[in-house]
Order: structure tokens, then C-alpha cells, then sequence
């Protein structure tokens, strides 16, 4: 802990802003200033690491913050850190850049046009109050700066609508994000503590210039360090430590006899998504929660000996109405819709009342899987050349879509329906998520740091390959379905939300297959067919191993395949690279031939 604050007071001019000549030759004290340059230099390896391997991926930088007691002391530091405008001994204006060259806010005798350090007083921004004044004329520039560059990201803002402390409080939010008008800012100086939302994860370097009355104000200010910038695991699954450089903070944390490791690189940052070019390469998938057996209702025929006949007559069913005053000639209406119905008409209408009066399901639930069959019997039983169902003169079939005719059809068509018990089977069927029972590539968005390899025969831009340095058995599946002219497209599964629930050991898991495949349709296909691949050899549990795939294979598929709304299903596993190709391809054509894929 450097105690900085006890050395500033004495060093301090009587005024800040444009400096005269008395004043621009001024240091911070001695303690102050080797604080500054011995933090400086530890940034400067941060900064080069970044500038070797985030920067091409357009990785903002590392940020160092500076945290200050008042507006005066603000903005010596500022000063002293970018650069400030001096009256020359000729009274011309000139510019002296900053004593730490990667922050400095000049450079080549001009300023930049994007400051690399910015002055905020984030206790007036966060108050909700107008900035004093003071502040307002010593960041000044820094205020016309951005809203300049806010001008030029948004043409045709109303950025004379866009206050000081609106524009200050953009920039300060959005320190080390990219895309955002604070992205390339590297240090920060603030008047008194950052806020506690303060979220930028680039913070790699604090220092404190103010007294500290509770540990609490501490860990505020050290919190604005703690965010981790790369959540790749490693090799063991765990994340690599991240240090940030606090001096003049008084912080006791955990006691540590362990050295302190170098932090290494973080590898580069890329945008995995789905791009709305390649949309007709999407994949869609069922969200399945559990399976459950269905024993289906029994098979139903037509029953040619035992058929009960119906006799149709209109003068005993109202047909008409007719209304007349107490003078006049009278009006009669009749219901025309039951001479223009056509016999398919009745036949739908005589099955649905079998259906909902004589073969409900438990609670009255409906059976719609019975509808088609008994539609084909309800043709048969109305077929005029059978004489079951006859017509008095003068009466059309659409007699029998009123309510008592109806009833009567319905009463004698179930009559003659005979069911067949021995024909019934269980039947596997998905479980569906509810209210979210369908999946697809389309909201695949997220940045990792895993490594990746660009993707041409996918919705989304990359394949993502687990593991620290990538998984090559990964990679060569991806090599042979680009190449393959039988698969359609194909994804990755990460962060896709694709699962397949499994039992272990009595427990409920959930397991993450490595692949979707969907295949090219062939003339005719009337579904679509989708691979499921996963990538294992003995890398993982043999047991564990196996319970997955089984479920995957003859309870998963079976049950979507069941379904009938997602198309055909299949499930491969590739076990060795030795082979694969054929492996692949087998699976590929069995699928499209409708064929069960066995695990062999």
C-alpha cells in the first residue's frame, strides 16, 4: 500500500486548466510519480501481449484507471498522463503530450482524434445532478471530441438534444466494449469511485490517489478489476487465473503464501452466430423433457354384417321457418345450406359426432388420431349404392348435418364399427418441452475463446472445437461433411440448446451431442432427415458412453420419429477416426432409405 494522498497536497498548483508558463513544468510528487511509471510499465507488457493477439480481432484494450479525490488533482494527473495546451514564450498555443506515451492524447504536435484517456467525475454522473462547472471547463474538449465521433456513428442524431452528462455518462459505460463510443479508451481518471454497476471487463491496471475510510470503499474500487475477460476453460476444465495491478489501495483479501503466476495470453475473442444469408441452411430440432408409452387406441373397421340402416325424411325435421303479419303475404326461409352440401361434408360431420358422443378418451378428451379412420367408414356407410342410409322424396343428405338427424347417424355408425384388440401396441413418444417445444439454429449468437474454424455448409459461421487447443477428431467431422454432397448443412452443438435427456444410475441427465446433420432431399422425400452425431472415441466413459447412445438411438429417435412432426431421426457414434468416412456414410444412407441405424 502506497499511502499517495499524504505527498499530493504539497504539489499542488494554485489552479488547474490551460497551464502558463509557471505551471507546466509541473511533476507529481516523487512517490506519486513512481507509482505512475512503475504501474505504467507493467501495462505497457499488458498492452503489447494485447496489441500481439486481440487487436486483429478487434479485441478492445487493456484499461487503466486512475481514481482521484477532487476536480484539482483530476486534472493535474490527467494532464500529466495526455497531454495539455501550453502558452509558449511567444504566446502562441502549443501542446505537450502526456509522460506515458500509450496514453498520451497527443500525438505528432496534434490531438487525437479518439482520445486514448478520458476525465470522468462519475459521482456527478451517477448523482443525477448537473456537473459542476469546474469540471465542465477543464473536460471541455473531451466533451466536443465525443460528440463529434457520437455524430459520426449516428447520422442524424439530435446530439444538440444529447446533454454533457448523457454523452460522458455513454463514453464511461461503455469503456472496453466494442462497437461503442467508449471502445478504445485505455485509461480512465476519475473523480472519486467508480460506479459499483461499472461492468468493463478490460480493467487491468487501478490506482488509488485518495484516502479510503472503509474496507468496503476498497473493494469497490478493487471490484472494478475483478471481471474476467476470457471464460475459456482449459485442459482441466477450469479457467486460467487473471490478475489485475492495484498500488495505493488498501485491500487484505485472502492470505497467500503461493507466488503469483504470469497471466498468459488470452487467446483471441470470435463471434459465433447464425447469419441471416445462409438462412435456408437453418436446422430446426424438438426440445424433448422425457419419453412416455402410449398404448394406442384399438384398430376400428367397417362391420359389413351387423350395420344398422337409417331412414332420412324432412317433413319430420324442421327445415324451414315462415313468418307473417297480421296482414300481408307471409315470408318463408329456407336453410339452403342443407341442399347445397356436398357428401364428403356429411361424411366429416357424421364422423366427428361419432367421435366426440361415442368414443371419448379419459375426461372426455377427444381421440383426433381416430378421425381419419372413421371418416373412410362414415363414406362407406353413406355410399348410396350400399342402401343403408335412405332419403324420403324431396329430402337432400345435408338433412343429416342438423342436430337430431346427426345424433341418429352417429347412433348408427357406431353401430357398425368393430374394433380389434389384438391389434394394439405400445407406441414410444416424445415428452415436449411446454410452451418451447421447438429448437433451430436461427438465435445462435455468442464469443468465445475456444478455438474455431470457419463454416461454409452452416447456419452458423463457425464449428467450435472443444478443448484448449481445439479437438482434431472435431475438425476432420467437419472436413468430411463440408465435403459431403449428401448432407444439406450442419451444426455444431453449442449453445444450440439441443439435449437429449438420459437416465444414469437412476438420475436424470442430460446429454449434448457433437453434431446435427441435416441431409440433401432426394425427389419425393415428403420430411426432412437429420443425422445426430457424436464424436467420442475413448475419451470418455465407456459406460456413460453407452447409456447415451442407447437412449439416443432406441428411445430418442424412436420417439421423435414416432411423433411424425420433425421428420426422420437418426443417430450415429463415431468411435475411431479410422474409418469415419465410412461410419458417416453408412449411417447417411441408411437414414435416407428410412432404415434403422444400429449401434454396431
Amino acid at each position: 500500500y502506497l499511502a499517495l494522498w499524504d505527498h499530493v497536497g504539497e504539489h499542488l498548483p494554485k489552479r488547474a486548466g490551460r497551464k502558463a508558463a509557471s505551471d507546466q513544468d509541473w511533476t507529481p510528487p516523487k512517490e506519486l510519480q513512481g507509482a505512475l511509471e512503475s504501474l505504467y510499465r507493467s501495462y505497457q507488457r499488458r498492452y503489447n501481449e494485447w496489441s500481439e493477439i486481440l487487436a486483429a480481432r478487434g479485441e478492445p484494450p487493456p484499461v487503466f484507471i486512475v481514481v482521484c479525490p477532487n476536480t484539482i488533482v483530476s486534472k493535474l494527473v490527467y494532464d500529466w498522463i495526455s497531454g495539455f495546451e501550453v502558452d509558449g514564450a511567444d504566446g502562441r498555443l502549443a501542446l505537450r503530450p502526456g509522460r506515458l506515451d500509450l496514453l498520451s492524447n497527443v500525438e505528432d504536435g496534434q490531438w487525437l482524434r479518439r482520445p486514448r484517456t478520458i476525465l470522468i467525475d462519475s459521482a456527478q454522473l451517477e448523482s443525477g445532478e448537473a456537473m459542476k462547472q469546474d469540471f465542465k471547463d477543464v473536460a471541455a474538449r473531451e466533451i466536443d471530441v465525443f460528440k463529434a465521433e457520437f455524430r459520426r456513428r449516428n447520422p442524424g442524431a439530435d446530439v444538440d438534444k444529447l446533454t454533457d452528462e448523457d454523452l460522458l455518462r455513454e463514453v464511461m459505460n461503455t469503456v472496453g466494449k466494442k462497437g461503442r463510443l467508449g471502445e478504445q479508451v485505455r485509461a480512465v481518471v476519475s473523480v472519486s469511485m467508480l460506479t459499483e454497476g461499472w461492468d468493463t471487463n478490460t480493467v487491468s491496471h487501478i490506482l488509488g490517489i485518495r484516502r479510503f475510510g472503509s474496507q468496503l470503499l476498497c473493494e469497490q474500487v478493487v471490484g472494478r478489476g475483478l471481471r474476467r475477460r476470457s471464460y475459456a476453460p482449459n485442459e482441466a476444465g477450469r479457467f486460467e487465473p487473471e490478475y489485475a495491478e492495484v498500488y495505493g489501495v488498501p485491500f487484505a483479501f485472502l492470505p497467500s503464501e503461493r507466488s503469483i503466476a504470469p497471466t498468459p495470453p488470452a487467446r483471441p475473442a470470435a463471434e459465433v452466430r447464425a447469419l441471416d444469408d445462409r438462412l435456408s441452411l437453418r436446422i430446426t430440432f424438438p426440445k424433448v423433457d422425457g419419453y412416455r408409452i402410449e398404448v394406442p387406441e384399438m384398430a376400428i373397421a367397417f362391420d359389413e354384417r351387423d350395420t344398422a340402416t337409417l331412414h332420412v325424411d324432412r317433413e319430420l325435421v324442421p327445415t324451414w321457418t315462415e313468418t307473417s303479419g297480421l296482414a300481408g303475404e307471409a315470408d318463408r326461409q329456407e336453410l339452403e345450406r342443407l341442399s347445397r352440401a356436398r357428401p364428403q361434408e356429411v361424411a366429416y360431420a357424421v364422423a366427428s359426432d361419432v367421435l366426440r358422443r361415442h368414443l371419448p378418451g379419459h375426461d372426455g378428451a377427444l381421440k383426433p388420431w381416430l378421425f381419419p379412420a372413421l371418416i373412410t367408414l362414415a363414406k362407406q356407410w353413406l355410399d348410396p349404392a350400399a342402401d343403408r342410409v335412405t332419403f324420403a322424396p324431396g329430402t337432400p343428405i345435408g338433412t343429416l348435418l342438423l342436430a337430431e338427424p346427426s345424433a341418429q347417424a352417429a347412433q348408427a355408425l357406431f353401430a357398425a364399427v368393430v374394433r380389434y384388440p389384438e391389434a394394439s401396441s405400445e407406441i414410444l413418444r416424445p415428452i415436449l418441452r411446454r410452451f418451447d417445444g421447438e429448437g433451430s439454429t436461427d438465435h445462435v449468437s455468442f464469443v468465445t475463446r475456444k478455438v474455431v474454424i470457419e463454416a461454409t455448409k452452416s447456419h452458423v459461421s463457425h464449428v467450435v472445437l472443444d478443448g484448449d487447443k481445439g479437438n482434431s477428431w472435431e475438425q476432420t467431422l467437419a472436413g468430411l461433411l463440408e465435403a459431403d454432397d449428401r448432407v444439406a448443412s450442419y451444426v455444431k452443438n453449442d449453445h444450440l440448446g439441443f439435449t437429449i435427456p438420459y437416465l444414469w444410475k437412476g438420475r436424470s441427465h442430460d446429454y449434448w451431442p457433437d453434431f446435427l446433420v441435416r441431409l440433401s432431399d432426394r425427389p419425393g422425400d415428403e420430411h426432412p432427415r437429420t443425422l445426430i452425431v457424436e464424436v467420442s472415441g475413448g475419451r470418455k466413459d465407456a459406460d456413460t458412453a453407452r447409456a447415451k447412445a442407447e437412449t439416443a438411438r432406441d428411445q430418442w429417435c424412436t420417439a421423435v420419429n414416432n411423433h411424425g412432426g420433425f421428420g426422420r431421426w437418426g443417430y450415429v457414434e463415431i468411435t475411431s477416426m479410422l474409418g469415419a468416412d465410412t461410419a458417416l456414410g453408412d449411417a447417411i444412407d441408411l437414414l435416407r432409405a428410412d432404415a434403422p441405424i444400429t449401434g454396431d
